[in-house]
């Protein structure tokens, strides 16, 4: 039977009712996540999952369609927000900007990125550049939002009209506002990186597994998010779904930890294990070594101030460091924990291309901690030397 215009205006070709509309909103939308968690970011960006080129311009085109996100300047922005994370040169950073900035105004922070053409000529090669890129893709990206206008109408009517707007909000609300943003702000920490990125939540589905951002920003280049036995990645259950079908290569996973026993001192093995794990190490010399210390003695510390022996008092103001500094110096056995926590520190960030004098630094400090005479030190150093990676099966 025919649709009346005024059933076509609100209900269009399909009249589906409202449940319908739920359905289809949820799977365009996580759609849409896919699309920018998989292919933009865990793909293009960093290279570690390689697609059938079937999914790949699939991912393309929806992100074409959804967003109008051109996916050199995607995969720019966001190398550039590892390179100069938490800097002022970072893009959308919580810490130079503003909690409040990145959260609300994340679209904006992403226009002004995208309007720094150095940039993304330095931080955007490898991206897709054939004939479809080059003259629909790029130079009519918001053609695509444009369409979709036209077939949600058609499809729903005005009531169409409503998903869409919802959908063209869905992107810079949960990937700009709040994994870029509250991704740098609340959460838990599996590891101690060198900026502040957290783990929203270990149940990873709705932004397609973006929620493990800690875990992301350790290994940056794995395809696998969940890095701990009760997380759980939504995105990488797709992976693994693409991969049995063969429609997806994982080329990189986060390496997983093991400890040789009766090392007497830090071999080559070790070197590449810290140098691979570093974050990691860093975690378990603050949850092994400086936290035991510090609960075991009568000593009473700020929660804030406490983080800061995590990091090195890294993300303190002026005034919070000199009260940590302040504590640390009617405390020597804590003192001596910063310290040899921040030589340890110096020693995995060098990058020094002569391993042995690497090595070798790797060798003092184990001494040298050891005669401390700090147990909790002693059996972090003798742990430490046994480290080797057991490379994580895909």
């Amino acid at each position: 039977m025919p649709v009346s215009l005024f059933d076509f205006l609100a209900g269009g070709l399909l009249q589906a009712g409202f449940g319908a509309l739920v359905v289809y909103l949820l799977v365009t939308t996580q759609l849409t996540i896919f699309a920018v968690t998989l292919y933009l970011h865990r793909s293009m960006t960093h290279r570690g999952v390689d697609f059938h080129p079937v999914i790949n311009h699939f991912f393309r085109f929806w992100t074409w369609l959804t967003t109008s996100m051109i996916t050199r300047e995607w995969v720019a922005i966001h190398r550039k927000h590892h390179a100069m994370c938490e800097t002022e040169d970072d893009p959308h950073s919580p810490v130079t900007r503003g909690i409040g900035k990145v959260f609300w105004q994340g679209v904006e922070l992403y226009r002004e990125a995208r309007s720094d053409r150095a940039s993304i000529e330095k931080y955007g090669k490898g991206c897709p550049d054939d004939w479809i890129e080059r003259h629909l893709y790029t130079p009519h990206a918001t053609l695509g939002p444009v369409l979709l206008l036209f077939i949600s109408f058609g499809l729903f009517g005005f009531a169409g009209v409503a998903v869409w707007a919802i959908q063209m909000l869905w992107i810079p609300f949960w990937a700009a506002g709040v994994v870029n943003g509250l991704g740098h702000w609340w959460g838990y920490r599996n590891f101690e990186t060198t900026d502040k990125a957290t783990n929203l939540t270990p149940w990873a589905f709705w932004i397609g597994g973006e929620e493990l951002h800690n875990n992301h920003h350790a290994f940056p280049s794995s395809a696998k998010f969940a890095l701990r036995r009760f997380e759980f990645d939504i995105g990488w259950s797709v992976i693994r779904v693409l991969q049995a079908m063969r429609l997806a290569k994982v080329l990189r996973v986060a390496p997983t930890l093991d400890v040789r026993p009766n090392i007497a001192m830090p071999d080559r093995e070790t070197l590449k294990a810290l140098l691979a794990i570093r974050f990691q190490a860093m975690t378990d010399y603050y949850r092994k070594v400086t936290l035991p210390t510090l609960r075991a003695s009568d000593d009473k510390l700020p929660r804030k101030l406490r983080k800061g022996l995590a990091d090195g008092g890294r993300w303190l103001d002026d005034a919070k460091r000199a009260r940590l500094q302040a504590w640390l110096a009617e405390r020597p056995h804590m003192a001596t924990l910063a310290e040899y926590r921040q030589r340890l520190q110096q020693v995995l960030d060098d990058r020094s291309h002569d391993a042995q004098a690497t090595l070798q630094k790797l060798h003092d400090w184990c001494v040298e901690a050891e005669a401390t005479g700090n147990q909790a030190l002693q059996q972090f150093s003798a742990r430490m030397k046994g480290y080797t990676l057991v490379p994580a099966r895909a």
